[in-house]
């Protein structure tokens, strides 16, 4: 079995599978759990649930609050695998590409074993963007599970 497991999470109904399969397969095993996201600074998603929380439109405030959101959204899902008994820790990147950060990241963390969900976007941005899970199968250093 895999000692270390990164579990990509974006707020999907696809991730929280993942991530819940995870916990589910490595509960009770030697295994740690790091819950990862990549936060696309040109999305505007991302800089309006910042302005939503800070209630200022403001660049690094802006900045400063989608990074906080982002940490506190990772670790809801680290105190969910500790609470059934699993190792678990989180870690971000910045960048436009999820896939890419998703594997550069098993690439460079030791990382045994990838667990992402099978979609988290939908529509014309699916077919614009690609599917990440598809994109990190096919380039990813380590095991990919896709969980449906």
């Amino acid at each position: 079995m895999a000692e270390h497991v990164l579990v990509p999470v974006d707020g999907s109904e696809q991730s929280r599978k993942a991530f819940e399969w995870t916990v589910d397969e490595y509960e009770g095993e030697d295994a740690r759990i790091t819950v990862f996201n990549v936060v696309d600074l040109s999305d505007p998603e991302y800089f309006e649930k910042a302005v939503e929380m800070s209630g200022e439109d403001v660049g690094e405030e802006r900045y400063e609050g989608v990074l906080s959101e982002t940490k506190n959204f990772l670790r809801r899902f680290v105190n969910e695998a500790e609470e059934a008994g699993i190792e678990a820790s989180s870690d971000y990147a910045k960048g436009d590409s999820p896939s890419r950060g998703i594997v550069e990241y098993a690439d460079e963390h030791d990382v045994d074993h990838v667990v992402v969900g099978s979609h988290g976007r939908s529509g014309v941005t699916r077919v614009l963007l690609g599917s990440v899970a598809e994109n990190v199968t096919r380039r990813s250093p380590v095991p990919v599970t896709v969980v449906r």
